[in-house]
């Protein structure tokens, strides 16, 4: 499976190093860290505003193989985060 087997790809579990920092396994056993800290803090959008503070980061939920955080409020695609690129 590549990242272009989007139908098929999805994260199967999440662990959070440090921080913004969050480690995805995908359901064909990549593993892949991605840093959200830039996207959060550099993002002025009133949405993202909460994320600052990081327990409210960490309020994700993995829901059908995908990050989401407050009902879809902040998601990203499966893509961009297994290539670690948001």
């Amino acid at each position: 499976m590549n990242v272009d087997d989007v139908a098929e790809l999805s994260i199967v579990s999440v662990k959070h190093i440090e921080s913004y920092l969050l480690e995805l396994r995908f359901n064909n056993r990549h593993i892949q860290r991605v840093d959200f800290s830039s996207f959060i803090f550099s993002n002025r959008h009133p949405d993202y505003e909460q994320y600052k503070n990081e327990d409210m980061f960490l309020n994700y939920k993995l829901i059908d193989g995908n990050l989401n955080w407050d009902d879809y409020r902040m998601i990203f695609t499966v893509e961009d985060l297994y290539r670690g690129k948001i």
